[in-house]
């Protein structure tokens, strides 16, 4: 969930909710540029405070033809940071770029090489043909999230309201990540009232395989965690079909079935990856 860093009555109210991952903005909802050190700021306070404890904590920073990068990034390379999202990342070189820069801030401060973790923002055209490079370009991508204002900007597109102008750059990013091993993150939904239009959105991104989504508003929270958690029906089927699968085995009968239908490999391996989630989601929710 995005939350503009400079706010520290909007950053108190990130931190009640159940957010899997907090974004502190320091980039595109905090300006004029006097207010980014005061993001900075309260970012490293609370992080003392011990307020962000129970978060993984991913700053968008500023693009690196901003100025204001190296800043970002050398005041926040502290403990309690998990990584960055890093904004305008058109090819695999500027992802390269910022895996150095973090490297040698690293090598500076004596902490391990690999701390911090990147999460690249695909909001360009340039940035949906060159994902999969960018998905390859550093060890330290561990999701890509896509941004469709930005990008329908730069596309000259409409944002219409079956999502066709970005469906394309969707299944494209989320092709290139799964491809990657990497986590495809969808994009914000800006219609924050109108919870009938997110919940069609997410309906299409679970189908396009979408991990997760960026969030504007908490009010939008409870539906994501609904379409990206496994309901009690998906972890029932997931449970009973591997249980099939090994009595198959058990009983050298190849193939099993299930409601009439063959389960194959791929359904096995869905199946595990759906219980993996359903147990990653309970740990946390138990934590």
């Amino acid at each position: 969930m995005f939350v503009p860093a400079h706010n520290r009555r909007l950053m108190e109210s990130a931190i009640k909710t159940d957010a899997d991952v907090l974004l502190p903005d320091i980039e595109d909802s905090v300006l004029p540029s006097r207010n980014k050190q005061i993001a900075r700021d309260n970012i490293k306070n609370m992080l003392a405070e011990g307020k962000l404890d129970n978060y993984r904590v991913f700053p968008r920073v500023n693009d690196r033809e901003s100025g204001e990068l190296l800043k970002d990034v050398y005041q926040l390379s502290i403990k309690g940071i998990d990584g960055f999202m890093y904004p305008k990342s058109q090819t695999g070189k500027d992802v390269y770029f910022f895996d150095k820069l973090l490297e040698t801030i690293e090598y500076e401060k004596s902490l391990p090489i690999n701390t911090f973790k990147i999460i690249p923002l695909i909001e360009t055209a340039a940035a949906v043909l060159n994902v999969q490079e960018i998905c390859k370009a550093s060890s330290r991508v561990v999701a890509v999230a896509f941004g469709c204002e930005d990008f329908l900007t730069d596309l000259e597109g409409i944002h219409d309201k079956d999502g066709q102008s970005i469906f394309t750059a969707r299944a494209m990013i989320t092709m290139a990540a799964r491809a990657n091993n990497v986590i495809p993150i969808d994009t914000v939904h800006v219609n924050i009232h109108d919870l009938k239009e997110l919940e069609s959105n997410l309906q299409l991104a679970k189908k396009l395989g979408f991990e997760g989504m960026l969030i504007l508003h908490p009010k939008e929270l409870a539906l994501a965690h609904q379409y990206f958690s496994p309901d009690e029906k998906e972890v029932r089927d997931a449970k009973t079909m591997l249980q099939l699968a090994e009595e198959a085995k058990q009983d050298d009968k190849g193939v099993a079935l299930m409601n009439g239908k063959f389960i194959g490999p791929p359904m096995v391996a869905a199946a595990k990856k759906t219980l993996k989630k359903h147990e990653l989601i309970s740990h946390k929710n138990k934590s």
